[in-house]
């Protein structure tokens, strides 16, 4: 039984289609037209021109300046023409290897993949590592105020000069038992009853009302502050916010877009709050923070002390705990400092002797009777 096939014939100087029976022979193709008129079109001078990939017709040309055509709606011919005439088809594509360039097409994506990830959980933290430290200070200084504008902006901010002026007392404090720095501390105090505090570059530390509250002595709050230092002098959100311009550049290029990418990465200057720190960063935090308060001659059992507070506070209620979604794993942290504390080689000092604490830490009472502020922060 003679093997044929149905296609289409272009005669290359119209757009008509002609049926047309297509016979193969050892070494040629023949062509057997509707009106009887044939044609031999020798395997050596044929070109494929489709049907390389699935789905795409079997498009075979011959001839030159017009260039005749044949279209198949499969590629079952070429199967068979590989193995009727190996030798004189072998510049012809083999429908076996598709499954090959389908399999070298699924690593090349995994490869890609696999790039990508290694990018983000590797190649860019460590390009911001290494970028971070030739950040100048006036840019830190540029974006930690713009981000503290637009999380803390005046109407928001509490005021009370004299309970300020015992809270900046342990800013110095603290600052005052470390080597010289190039930033500036500024601390402002947020009428917001999220349990948080934020550093932004540059020295600007923004406390809410919500985490002041729940500290117990000027101590805690000292640790909080300890914690938030480190952040600062490590340049933990410079780097962080290097990291998310760096991911947004690469999602961008991805998808073509390289403008909206630095967009979105920047973006993370004004949202702080959306920057997460790792748990790298954390723990440096951490444990260097305790070591401030320890430099400072205060307790470090404090930082212990409000961090088990707010653990608990975890357990029993699910609102306003944005310091634990901000600053994860607390029971594996207060495990760690537990294993750091030690017997106090010297008198710690007790800060704001003789102050009601409880008086202080209500700061922003007097704030939030104000009208004008009736519409708080809702979370940054």
């Amino acid at each position: 039984m003679t093997m044929s096939w149905s296609a289409y014939y272009l005669d290359g100087r119209t757009a008509t289609r002609h049926a047309v029976t297509v016979h193969p022979t050892p070494s040629a193709l023949h062509l057997l037209f509707a009106d009887g008129k044939t044609a031999e079109w020798p395997y050596q001078l044929i070109r494929q021109t489709q049907g390389v990939y699935c789905g795409e017709p079997l498009r075979l040309e011959f001839g030159e300046d017009p260039a005749e055509a044949l279209i198949f709606d499969e590629p079952a011919p070429l199967l068979h023409l590989n193995r009727l005439a190996p030798a004189l088809t072998t510049h012809l594509h083999h429908p076996a290897h598709r499954k090959a360039c389908m399999g070298w097409t699924i690593a090349a994506a995994f490869g890609l993949l696999v790039a990508v990830v290694g990018l983000y959980r590797w190649g860019i933290p460590g390009l911001a590592a290494a970028a971070t430290p030739f950040v100048p200070v006036s840019w830190e200084e540029r974006i930690g105020r713009e981000a503290a504008t637009h999380l803390a902006p005046p109407a928001l901010q509490c005021r009370d000069p004299h309970r300020l002026r015992h809270l900046d007392s342990i800013v110095q404090q603290l600052t005052a038992s470390q080597p010289p720095s190039p930033y500036r501390i500024h601390l402002v105090i947020v009428d917001s009853p999220l349990v948080n505090a934020l550093a932004a570059p540059g020295g600007h530390i923004l406390l809410f009302r919500g985490l002041l509250e729940r500290t117990e002595s000027p101590e805690q709050l000292a640790a909080v502050l300890a914690h938030e230092l480190q952040h600062i002098y490590q340049r933990h959100t410079t780097r962080a916010i290097l990291e998310q311009a760096a991911m947004g550049l690469l999602l961008s290029a991805l998808i073509g877009n390289l403008s909206s990418g630095l967009g979105v990465g920047m973006e993370g200057a004004h949202t702080l709050a959306a920057l997460h720190y790792s748990r790298v960063h954390e723990a440096e935090a951490d444990r260097n923070g305790f070591r401030l308060l320890e430099a400072a001659h205060l307790d470090p059992a404090a930082m212990i002390a409000l961090y088990r507070t707010l653990q608990q506070d975890e357990a029993q209620r699910d609102d306003d705990i944005a310091f634990l979604s901000s600053h994860p794993d607390m029971s594996r942290r207060v495990a760690a400092l537990t294993a750091l504390a030690a017997p106090p080689q010297m008198p710690v000092t007790r800060l704001l002797p003789g102050a009601d604490w409880h008086d202080i830490r209500t700061l922003c009472r007097l704030h939030s009777a104000d009208p004008s502020t009736a519409e708080g922060l809702q979370g940054p």
